[in-house]
């Protein structure tokens, strides 16, 4: 049984990481800024030690991560304390990635695995993917065993956000072309690969791992959603354009997607590692409670709301 400090633990990649080592029977230390939100307290409930830290705060990263076996370490250049705009926590997230593994470092644990983004480490040109890279590289120098998963993209962002707002008028709307393949993940199997990791340091530690679970186009996402949804759901391309005048960082992502491409051998995953399970996208889809996402019933017979949905641009 281990102690595994976990960051980001009231957060997706965090908080699934935390439940599935807590059902693999290891303790979990919960690393949040906000000890008494109800995210923290659902984690208390399961289990897990909830305690203070602060990635601008090195004391308080001192002292919870005294003790303890493992890290998971997640970091953002979006969240909290990050800037005023998309594309100003870029820095944020090096400097207090950088932290987070100094702290690591003095605090000697056997086993640091941190969360990435699949092809960080290929100069993508992404922002956010470069930030990321910059923490690998630093927790590589540190002389801490350690491990990179990078996921692909999110299965869960599709039920957030401009995605979320679309789907409420019947609309995916997505900025890549429909017949352009992208590789997906959701939070849990992001958490039950990590878990994985951590239980086996010496199968992992020095190894860096591109992880998702399915390969689909728009195309095959609208389906899966106006199949989840029980009402017609169309792909829309949203322009580049758009996208840039809300983040030049996130433009430059879908680009990438849109060009290069985010590819990730699922196959080869599932072959290593079957016990993760590797929700497919229709499979993920098909668990969300869209009825309460959307804040619109969902038809008991797929199909019979099809004369309600607004059509794209309508």
């Amino acid at each position: 049984m281990l102690t595994v400090a976990v960051t980001g633990a009231t957060g997706a990649q965090g908080g699934a990481t935390a439940r599935a080592l807590l059902a693999a029977g290891h303790r979990v230390r919960a690393l949040t800024r906000r000890p008494g939100s109800p995210a923290a307290e659902a984690l208390r409930g399961l289990g897990a030690e909830v305690r203070h830290a602060d990635f601008d705060d090195r004391s308080s990263l001192d002292a919870a991560l005294a003790g303890a076996d493992a890290l998971f370490a997640v970091t953002t250049p979006f969240g909290p304390g990050t800037g005023t705009g998309a594309d100003t926590g870029t820095g944020t997230e090096i400097r207090q990635g950088t932290a987070l593994v100094d702290a690591a470092a003095g605090a000697r644990l056997g086993h640091v695995v941190l969360t990435s983004a699949a092809h960080a480490d290929r100069g993508t040109g992404i922002p956010h993917y470069d930030s990321k890279w910059a923490v690998e590289q630093h927790l590589r120098a540190s002389g801490l065993p350690w491990t990179v998963i990078a996921p692909a993209a999110f299965m869960d962002n599709f039920a957030t956000g401009w995605s979320l707002d679309g789907l409420r008028a019947g609309v995916f709307a997505w900025p890549m072309p429909a017949d352009r393949p992208l590789t997906l993940i959701p939070a849990a199997d992001i958490g039950a690969f990590a878990a994985l990791v951590l239980g086996r340091r010496d199968d992992f530690a020095g190894h860096r791992i591109d992880i998702a679970s399915d390969e689909c186009t728009p195309a095959q996402i609208a389906a899966a959603l106006t199949t989840a949804l029980g009402r017609p759901v169309t792909h829309e391309e949203v322009p580049l354009d758009r996208v840039r005048a809300h983040s030049a960082d996130l433009a430059a992502m879908f680009a990438y997607f849109t060009g290069a491409g985010l590819h990730v051998d699922v196959p080869g995953l599932r072959r290593a590692h079957p016990g993760i399970g590797w929700q497919t996208f229709a499979q993920w889809a098909g668990g969300q409670d869209w009825g309460a996402l959307t804040g619109q019933e969902q038809p008991s017979v797929p199909g019979e709301s099809m004369s309600t949905v607004r059509t794209p641009g309508g």
